[in-house]
This record gives C-alpha cells, sequence and structure tokens, in this order.
C-alpha cells in the first residue's frame, strides 16, 4: 500500500468512526474475494466494536453440498470416463471420500483450469466420456454455456457436463429472511455483478428494507462501501448502490447473460449448510441435453451427509465465526479438512486460518 492509499485508508476509517451508528450492526460480504481482502488488509480490526463482518455463501466450492460431491465422485467411476474438475474440488470431503481418494482408488480424476481445457481433453481422447465438473456462480456459467455451444458445433458428442452452478440473488433472499441473524447490509459481489448486474439485488431494500453495495476488491473499495452502508443504517435508508461502476452496469454483461440464458435455465438446487433453494440452480436446456452428464448417464446417490462436527453451513449462513467450529484448527485444518470451507482458496475458514498463522 503506498502513501496515498494509506492516506486514503486513514481518511475512510475515520469516516466510518464518525458514521457509526453506535448500535449492533452485521454486514455481510458474499464474495470470497472479498473475504481474502478483508483478512488480509486487518480490515475487521480497523472497524468499531460493534460493527461485525459476517462471512457468506459466496464461495461456490464451499456451498456445494455433500450430495453433489458424492455424485460426482460416482460419475468418476464410470469405466473408461475422465472427470475434469477445479483443483479446489478435488480435496472437499463427500459423505466418505473426496474426488482425490476416489483417484487414488483408479479414477481418472483430472484438475483443469478452465472448461476449454476439459474440451480439449475430450476433442483428443474422441473414445473416452470426459465429464467436466462445473461449479461456480454466473460468472463462469456463460464460458460453460460458450464450451457447450462449441462442442455442439464441431461435432465433439463425447463431452459431458455435470452442472452444479449456482446463481446468487435467491441465496440471498434466503438469509434477508432468516431468523438466524438480522443483516443490515450486504457487500455485494463485484464479480457475479459484472454480469449480472445491479438490478437483480433490488428487492433487498424495496422487500426487506436491506442495504447492499456492490464493491471492487482493494482495501479502500471495500472500506468506502462498509462506510456506505453504515450511513444508509445510521439515516434510516434502504438502498442498493454500485461502488464498482468502473466494471458493473445496471443491466450487467447483456451478451454473456444472453449466452447463459441461451443454454441453461433455473432449477432448483441443493446449498451446502442452507438447503434446497428454488431456481437457484442452473441445468442445461433440452437443445443441449446430449452434453448434459445426469441426462446422460443418470446416475444418483443416496444416504449423503455432512462430515461430522464440521459447521461449515454456520459460517456460511453468518451464524457463527470460523474459529467458533470446534474443529477449527484442531482435526480441520488445510492440510485436513473436514469441511469445504478450509479447502478453498475462497472459503473462509481456509481464509481465517492462513491469516492468523501469518500473524
Amino acid at each position: 500500500m503506498n502513501g496515498k492509499s494509506k492516506q486514503n485508508v486513514a481518511k475512510l476509517r475515520k469516516a466510518i468512526e464518525n458514521i457509526n451508528p453506535g448500535y449492533a450492526i452485521n454486514l455481510m460480504e458474499v464474495c470470497g474475494t472479498h473475504t481474502m481482502t478483508i483478512a488480509r488488509s486487518g480490515i475487521r480490526d480497523m472497524l468499531p466494536q460493534n460493527v461485525r463482518l459476517l462471512s457468506g455463501p459466496g464461495c461456490p466450492v464451499c456451498v456445494t453440498s455433500a450430495g453433489d460431491i458424492d455424485k460426482a465422485i460416482e460419475y468418476s467411476k464410470i469405466p473408461g470416463a475422465v472427470l475434469a474438475t477445479f483443483g479446489d474440488m478435488i480435496r472437499v470431503p463427500g459423505s466418505r471420500y473426496s474426488l482425490s481418494q476416489a483417484r487414488a482408488r483408479g479414477s481418472d480424476v483430472r484438475v483443469v483450469y478452465s472448461v476449454y481445457e476439459a474440451l480439449k481433453i475430450a476433442e483428443s481422447n474422441p473414445d473416452r466420456s470426459v465429464i467436466f465438473e462445473s461449479i461456480g456462480f454466473e460468472t463462469t456459467a456463460p464460458s460453460v454455456a460458450d464450451a457447450i455451444i462449441r462442442a455442439k458445433e464441431n461435432g465433439i458428442d463425447n463431452f459431458y457436463v455435470l452442472c452444479l452452478n449456482k446463481t446468487v440473488p435467491r441465496v440471498l433472499r434466503v438469509l434477508s429472511s432468516s431468523d438466524e441473524v438480522r443483516i443490515n447490509g450486504f457487500i455485494l459481489p463485484g464479480h457475479v455483478s459484472a454480469i449480472i448486474g445491479v438490478r437483480p439485488y433490488r428487492f433487498l431494500a424495496s422487500e426487506y428494507g436491506i442495504n447492499g453495495i456492490i464493491s471492487g476488491f482493494d482495501t479502500e473499495d471495500v472500506l468506502l462501501t462498509i462506510a456506505g452502508l453504515l450511513k444508509h443504517i445510521r439515516d434510516g435508508e434502504a438502498v442498493i448502490e454500485n461502488q464498482y461502476s468502473r466494471v458493473v452496469r445496471e443491466d450487467g454483461n447483456t451478451a454473456a447473460l444472453s449466452l447463459l440464458y441461451g443454454v441453461f435455465e433455473p432449477c432448483d438446487t441443493a446449498w451446502r449448510g442452507i438447503g434446497t433453494i428454488p431456481g437457484s440452480g442452473l441445468k442445461i436446456k433440452d437443445e443441449y441435453g446430449s452434453y448434459d452428464a445426469e441426462k446422460r448417464f443418470g446416475i444418483s446417490v443416496t444416504d449423503t451427509h455432512e462430515p461430522r462436527g464440521c459447521r461449515c453451513g454456520d459460517v456460511l449462513r453468518g451464524i457463527i465465526d470460523p474459529q467458533d467450529c470446534p474443529l477449527f484448527g484442531k482435526s480441520c485444518t488445510p492440510d485436513r479438512p473436514v469441511g469445504p470451507c478450509m479447502v478453498s482458496s475462497e472459503g473462509s475458514c481456509g481464509i481465517w486460518y492462513r491469516e492468523r498463522k501469518a500473524l
């Protein structure tokens, strides 16, 4: 942080002190990258004691249910199949074991950095079924849609997608209506908002009286967002603002949205620790159904369960901080994770653990 940035941070801290309403305030960040900024910059320590930051369900790896992990493991067992997945997903425990352990047992599980890499594997191995485990929010879904379209255009008929993608606005509705914790304001995600825009969040203010500000990712961005939220709360307002206007537009990225909803349509899906939320997932439309792994192989799983003692779900809902879980830093560490919040680079438990160790 340069001298000018330090001065700006000092001014914002002073502004927050002056704006502070003085009573208990809960603000929730809905993005793993914001969680990283908050931890690395020590933002929690900069705030008044009455202002609490909650880490919400902004990590797509973390909100993937144990049942969906179990399903991916079963797909990896298909004879001759390749299951392609992101690096964070390979170590997430399912009900019994992880994809990493499935690979050790003989499954061909490969780590890829994008869906296009999985498509390339399929193109290079026409005699094998290549299944891409697709996770993420609206940010990554357009590229998956594009890959499916390319597979169709190029006659790559051995490429399939296990679609576990989720969309953000509906989970915010669930959190806003919950009586488990009172959320006074949301630090809204920048990357997702670059795709969906500002409009999908306006219900937070109009229906629930909750403020939300779309934020950038550096320390000054986040502090500016917190100051804005506190001011609106102090003044009794309920508004949705776009602090990240250099990237986010009111209607989002219309080209990306057209691509996304040209291939996918909403469906009900399970969120770890939260439950099934109607219309919050994405499924492949019938027009592209031949690339849908679930339609092609029809594998289902039963007897799924969350890891014993893991309170990742409570962390994702803002009920507890990571260190309040009895497993945190003891039986659950990044080297020996029990739950996904300790695995992912965007998981709040892993972030809290790494930053605490760095102090």
